[in-house]
C-alpha cells in the first residue's frame, strides 16, 4: 500500500514538472518573437504628481514632478520660475533656454540633441534624463546637481525634495533686497502693518506737566530764583501747551509766557494744520519778538523725503549726544566731539519743516533747541501745491503787525517754484510789503541750486554739490539792497564757501571741514576762515579747530583750540582743552573737566578753568542725582575769590483718565505722547472687552521708539516718550502666552501718537481651537503619508485653513474659532496622485473654551482606485452632530442609464462656496440627483419629504438608509438647469438643517 502511494505521488510530480517546463519554453519563445512588446508591458509609464520643493532658509512650494523608477523629475519651467532663474521654453517644448545667475551665463536644455549647453560647455545626457509631456518638460533631479549645482534630495514617503546649493540664487537676492527695503522703510516710518490705529481728537484731556525750580546765591549779590511750569493738554481736538515763567528779579510779564494750540489732521488736503498762539515762522525780516497770531497750512506733520541732503553744523557741550527731529520725527543722532562740534546730513524733505535739536549730556542732562529753518532746498512732488499763511502781532511793545503768505508748486520732480508776500508794519520805509519769488532746481545728480529774490531787500543763491565719496562743496552768495530796513544788519554782501569730507577709517575716522566767510560793509571787508579736524581713536575723541580773522589789511587774528575726551576705567571721563595764539606764540587758556558716575544714578563733575590772557581762574564742583520722580543738581563755584552756589530741581507727571494712571517722573512730558497696551480674552469674538472677559498677563511687544515700562499691578505695558503725530510700528510677540490656543487676530499695528495723551490699546486675544489627525497609506494602516494637504471648511463650506501632513502622516491646524467644520483631503492633489480618501469628508465641532478645544481623532485612509466617489455642489447649512466627530459616509447609487443626462458641471455660479469650488476642480460627469438629508432621525426625512412636495410639487423621491443616517433622493431631473433650479428653490424656501447637494455618481476616470 505504501509503495503504491509513493508511485502515484511520483507520477503527479513528473506531470507538474512537465507543465512547468512547457510554460517556460512558451514564455521564452514569446520573448524571442516579440521582445519589445513584452518589455513594454513590464515597463510602467511615469506618473505626474505634485511634490514639495524646499529651499533651506527660504521655504518651499508645490511643483509639478514625475516619478519614474524611484527617481524624481522636476518641471524645468516651474522650478526655474520659482527660483527666479531666467528661462523660456520653446513652442514645442523640445528645449528650454535662458541665462543662469548672470546674463553672460547662458544655457540651453535640448531634448532633441539630448544635451545641456551652459556657458559654452556641453553636458551630454542619457536618454532618460529628460521626460516630455503634452504641456511640460521634466529633468532628472541628479542632472540639476551635476550641471547647475542644485543638489536635490528626494523623499518618496513625504513626496518632498530638499534643494541645497551654495549659489547666490536670484530668489535669495530678491529675499535679501526685500528685507533691506523693509528695514529702510521702518527707518523712514513707511510702515506696513496688520492694523492701523489713527489719531483720536479728544474734546478735553489734561495729560502732561513739567516743572523746574532753580535757585542761585552769589557773594555780594541778592539771591535769585526762577520757576517754570509747563502744562500739556488736548482741547477741541488739538494740542494745547502752556509754559509759565517767573523769576524773583522781574515782575510777571506776558511776553515771557508761551502758549500754543495746534490742530493737525494729515488726512485732509486743503487744511492739514491750524496753529494759534505764539507761532514760529520763517521770515525775511528780522523778528526780535514772538508773533502772537495764527498759522494755516496744508503741509503735513509727517516726513516726506525728497532727494539729497545738506549739512547742518553747530556746537554744544563736549561729548554730548544730539538728536535731530524733523516734523517731530527722529531722523538722525550724532555725538559731539571733544570741542562740542557736531554735524548732520539733513535729508531734504517736501515742504516746510520744523526742526528740533535735543541734547543729552553724559551726566544725564537734557536740553532742547527748537527752531524753524528756512530750508533753501525745498522740493515738492510734480503738480503738488503747498501753502502757509501766518498773521499776527509782534510783542515788541509797538504791536507791530506781521503777515506772510508762502506758496510753492512742483513743476516736476526736479524743479519747484514759489512766490509769496511778507508784511511788517514796523518798517518805516515804503518796503513794508515785500513780495518774493524762489526756486529750487536739481541741475544734475547730486548738484542742487536754490535762489530767491525779495523786492527791495535782498537776492541770494546757494549751490550744493556732493560727490559719491562724501566730498561736499557749498557756495552761498547774498546781496542786500543798500538802505533796506527789513533785515537788521548793514551788510552789502555775504559770501561763503565750504568744503568738507569725512574719512571713514576703521581705526581712526576723521572729519574735515574748511569754511570761508566774507562780509562786505560800506567801508570795510571782514574775512573769517575756519579749519576743523575731528577724529576718534578707540576711547579717545579729539578736535583741532583753527580760526583766522582778517579785517581789511589792517588787522588779523589767528588761534587754535585743541581738545580731547579720554574715557577712562571705572567710568571716569577726562576732558582737557587749550587755546594757542599764533601772534604771541603763547597758550591763551587751559581747561580740565573730570566726570565720574556715582551709584548708578549720581554724577560728579569737577572743572578747572584758567584764562592766562586775563589772569582769571575758576574752580567748580557739581553733583547730580536722577531719582524716579525728580532730578536734582548742586553746583559750587569759586572764581577769583568769589563763591557762588546753584541748586536745581525738575520733574514732570503723566495722567491718563481712562486707566486712572498718574505718576511723577524725571522726564519732559509736555508735547510728547505714549501708549497703554493691554490684552484680554475676547470670548465672544466681538473685538470689544466686556466685563466678564479677563485681562491677560505676559504680553510682550517691540516698538521702534520710546521707553517701555511693564506694570505687574494692572497687567499693562506703557510706552512713554513718543513723538506726537508720528507713526510707530508696534509688534506683538506671538509667543507671549504659555497657552498656544491664545492667539492675536493682528500682531502688528501702525499707531499714530496723540500729543499730551496716553493712547489706550486693548488687544483682543482669541481662543483658538485645534484639529489634528492622521493620513494613512492604503497598503498599511500604521504607515502615514506625508505632504498631503487637508482643507478645513466652516459655515457652509467657507475655507478656514489648510494643513499639510508631516513625514509620518500627522497633521495639525491651530486657529479655529468655535463652530462646526468639515475636513477633507485636497481633491486636486488626490486626482493627480490617482488616489481617493476614505472617508471623503469628516465633520467635527470646535467648542468654546477658555483653554481652547482640541479635536484630535481625524483620520483619512488613501486608497488607489479608478473609481473616485465625489460629491459636488455641497452646501452645509446646518449639521446634526451626535458626538464630537461625525463621519459622513459615502452614498453609492446604482447607475441609471435612462432618464438621466450626463453633462459637465458649470463652475461659474455665484452661489458656490469655497468647498463647492474646490470639489468642482475635477473634470467629472454627474447624474443630476438632488440629495437631502444625512441625518440620524427618520422623522426629519419625512418632514423634509413633505416640505419638498409643497415646494417642488410631486417629484419622484426615494429614502436611503446608510447605517444610522437617512437621506432623500429627488429623482428624474431632465438636465442640469432643472436640477440646479430645484436645488436653489429649496434653499430659498428655507430648507435648513440638512446636507443639501447635487450628487455625482460617476467620474470621468470611471468611463475610461
Amino acid at each position: 500500500m505504501t509503495v503504491k502511494v509513493i508511485f502515484l505521488l511520483s507520477q503527479k510530480l513528473k506531470r507538474f514538472l512537465l507543465l512547468i517546463c512547457m510554460f517556460s519554453c512558451t514564455f521564452s519563445f514569446l520573448n524571442f518573437v516579440s521582445p519589445n512588446k513584452t518589455f513594454a508591458q513590464e515597463e510602467t509609464s511615469p506618473e505626474e504628481i505634485s511634490v514639495f520643493v524646499n529651499v533651506p532658509g527660504l521655504g518651499g512650494s508645490e511643483l509639478d514632478a514625475v516619478i519614474k523608477k524611484e527617481e524624481v523629475y522636476l518641471s524645468i519651467r516651474d522650478l526655474f520660475d520659482y527660483l527666479k532663474i531666467n528661462n523660456k521654453p520653446s513652442s514645442d517644448l523640445d528645449s528650454v533656454s535662458g541665462f543662469f545667475l548672470t546674463q553672460k551665463n547662458t544655457f540651453v536644455i535640448d531634448r532633441i540633441n539630448n544635451h545641456i549647453i551652459l556657458q559654452d560647455k556641453t553636458y551630454p545626457l542619457d536618454k532618460d534624463d529628460l521626460i516630455p509631456t503634452s504641456n511640460n518638460l521634466y529633468i532628472k533631479s541628479s542632472v540639476l546637481g551635476k550641471v547647475f549645482g542644485l543638489d536635490c534630495d528626494f523623499n518618496f514617503r513625504s513626496l518632498s525634495v530638499n534643494l541645497n546649493t551654495k549659489l547666490d540664487l536670484p530668489i535669495i537676492r530678491a529675499k535679501r533686497q526685500a528685507l533691506l527695503r523693509s528695514n529702510i522703510n521702518k527707518l523712514r516710518s513707511e510702515i506696513t502693518a496688520d492694523s492701523i490705529i489713527r489719531r483720536k481728537y479728544s474734546t478735553f484731556n489734561m495729560g502732561a506737566a513739567d516743572w523746574s525750580v532753580t535757585s542761585s546765591q552769589q557773594q555780594g549779590s541778592d539771591p535769585f530764583a526762577m520757576l517754570n511750569l509747563r502744562l500739556g493738554s488736548m482741547i477741541g481736538g488739538g494740542e494745547a501747551n502752556v509754559s509759565l515763567n517767573y523769576n524773583t528779579q522781574q515782575s510777571f510779564k506776558l511776553k515771557q509766557q508761551n502758549y500754543l494750540w495746534r490742530y493737525a489732521n494729515n488726512d485732509r488736503h486743503t487744511v492739514r494744520q491750524v496753529i494759534a498762539g505764539k507761532v514760529q515762522t520763517s521770515s525775511v525780516s528780522s523778528l526780535f519778538a514772538p508773533v502772537v497770531g495764527f498759522q494755516i497750512t496744508n503741509s503735513p506733520t509727517t516726513l516726506r523725503k525728497s532727494f539729497g541732503t545738506y549739512s547742518l553744523s553747530d556746537y554744544t557741550e563736549p561729548d554730548w549726544a544730539v538728536e535731530l527731529y524733523i516734523n517731530h520725527i527722529l531722523v538722525d543722532y550724532v555725538k559731539a566731539d571733544a570741542a562740542g562740534f557736531f554735524t548732520f546730513q539733513v535729508p531734504m524733505v517736501y515742504g516746510n519743516i520744523a526742526l528740533q535739536l535735543r541734547f543729552y549730556g553724559p551726566a544725564g542732562e537734557e536740553r532742547t533747541k527748537e527752531q524753524i529753518i528756512d530750508v533753501p532746498y525745498n522740493f515738492l512732488p510734480r503738480n503738488e501745491a503747498e501753502y502757509t499763511l501766518t498773521a499776527g502781532l509782534l510783542e515788541d511793545g509797538e504791536q507791530s503787525r506781521f503777515s506772510r503768505l508762502d506758496f510753492k508748486y512742483g513743476l516736476n520732480r526736479r524743479i519747484t517754484v514759489g512766490t509769496g508776500m511778507e508784511y511788517l508794519s514796523s518798517i518805516s520805509s515804503a518796503a513794508s510789503a515785500m513780495p518774493f519769488v524762489n526756486a529750487s532746481v536739481s541741475l544734475a545728480p547730486n548738484m542742487i541750486l536754490s535762489a530767491d529774490y525779495t523786492y527791495d531787500v535782498r537776492a541770494r543763491a546757494l549751490l550744493n554739490y556732493r560727490r559719491p565719496s562724501g566730498l561736499l562743496f557749498e557756495l552761498n552768495y547774498t546781496r542786500y539792497k543798500a538802505g533796506q530796513q527789513a533785515i537788521y544788519n548793514n551788510f552789502l554782501e555775504e559770501r561763503k564757501a565750504m568744503v568738507s569730507r569725512q574719512f571713514k577709517g576703521h581705526v581712526f575716522p576723521v572729519f574735515t571741514k574748511l569754511t570761508i566767510n566774507q562780509t562786505v560793509f560800506a567801508t570795510a571787508k571782514q574775512t573769517i576762515c575756519d579749519l576743523l579736524l575731528s577724529g576718534n581713536f578707540k576711547n579717545i575723541s579729539s578736535n583741532l579747530t583753527t580760526y583766522a580773522q582778517f579785517i581789511n589789511d589792517d588787522y588779523y587774528r589767528i588761534y587754535s583750540n585743541l581738545s580731547f575726551v579720554f574715557r577712562l576705567p571705572r567710568k571716569y571721563t577726562l576732558r582737557p582743552q587749550l587755546q594757542y595764539g599764533y601772534q604771541t606764540n603763547t597758550i591763551n587758556s587751559l581747561r580740565f573737566d573730570i566726570d565720574k558716575q556715582l551709584f548708578g544714578h549720581g554724577f560728579l563733575n569737577i572743572t578747572y578753568d584758567n584764562n592766562l590772557n586775563y589772569n582769571t581762574q575758576s574752580f567748580s564742583l557739581g553733583l547730580r542725582f536722577d531719582l524716579s520722580a525728580v532730578r536734582a543738581s548742586f553746583t559750587a563755584r569759586q572764581a577769583n575769590n568769589r563763591a557762588s552756589f546753584t541748586q536745581s530741581f525738575r520733574g514732570g507727571s503723566l495722567y491718563d483718565r481712562k486707566t486712572k494712571y498718574f505718576k511723577f517722573n524725571d522726564r519732559n512730558n509736555v508735547g510728547r505722547g505714549g501708549l497703554v497696551v493691554s490684552s484680554y480674552l475676547d470670548l465672544n469674538l466681538n473685538n470689544h472687552r466686556d466685563i466678564d472677559e479677563p485681562k491677560l498677563e505676559g504680553l510682550k511687544l517691540k516698538i521702534n521708539g520710546g521707553r517701555v515700562q511693564n506694570s505687574s499691578k494692572d497687567t499693562t505695558i506703557r510706552v512713554l516718550d513718543l513723538e506726537p503725530y508720528a507713526s510707530y510700528l508696534l509688534e506683538l510677540d506671538k509667543g507671549s502666552f504659555d497657552n498656544i490656543a491664545w492667539q492675536f487676530k493682528n500682531s502688528t499695528f501702525k499707531v499714530t501718537i496723540d500729543p499730551n495723551n496716553l493712547k489706550v490699546i486693548e488687544v483682543p486675544v482669541y481662543v483658538k481651537g485645534e484639529a489634528s489627525g492622521m493620513v494613512f497609506q492604503s497598503t498599511n494602516d500604521s504607515i502615514g503619508q506625508g505632504r498631503i494637504n487637508i482643507k478645513i471648511y466652516r459655515n457652509g463650506g467657507f475655507l478656514a485653513g489648510t494643513a499639510t501632513t508631516e513625514d509620518d502622516g500627522y497633521f495639525t491646524f491651530l486657529g479655529l474659532d468655535p463652530g462646526i467644520y468639515t475636513a477633507m483631503v485636497d481633491r486636486q492633489q488626490l486626482s493627480r496622485l490617482k488616489m481617493w480618501a476614505n472617508p471623503s469628508l469628516l465633520s467635527f465641532e470646535v467648542k468654546a473654551s477658555i483653554e481652547g478645544d482640541i479635536v484630535s481623532d481625524l483620520q483619512f485612509k488613501l486608497e488607489s482606485t479608478k473609481e473616485l466617489p465625489v460629491t459636488v455642489g455641497t452646501t452645509i447649512s446646518k449639521t446634526t452632530i451626535p458626538e464630537r466627530k461625525t463621519t459622513i459616509p459615502e452614498i453609492q447609487l446604482k447607475t441609471v442609464e435612462s432618464d438621466v443626462k450626463k453633462v459637465k458641471p458649470d463652475v461659474k455660479t455665484k452661489a458656490q462656496t469655497s468647498l463647492q469650488r474646490d470639489l468642482l476642480k475635477e473634470n467629472v460627469e454627474i447624474y443630476y440627483l438632488v440629495m437631502v438629508g444625512k441625518v440620524a432621525n427618520e422623522g426629519s426625512i419625512k418632514e423634509a419629504k413633505l416640505f419638498i412636495t409643497q415646494t417642488l410639487g410631486k417629484k419622484s423621491t426615494e429614502t436611503v438608509r446608510k447605517g444610522v443616517y437617512f437621506s432623500l433622493r429627488i429623482m428624474s431631473f431632465q438636465d442640469r438647469i432643472t436640477s440646479e433650479l430645484a436645488y436653489r428653490k429649496l434653499i430659498k424656501a428655507g430648507l435648513n438643517g440638512y446636507f443639501l447637494y447635487i450628487e455625482q455618481s460617476k467620474t470621468k476616470a470611471l468611463q475610461k
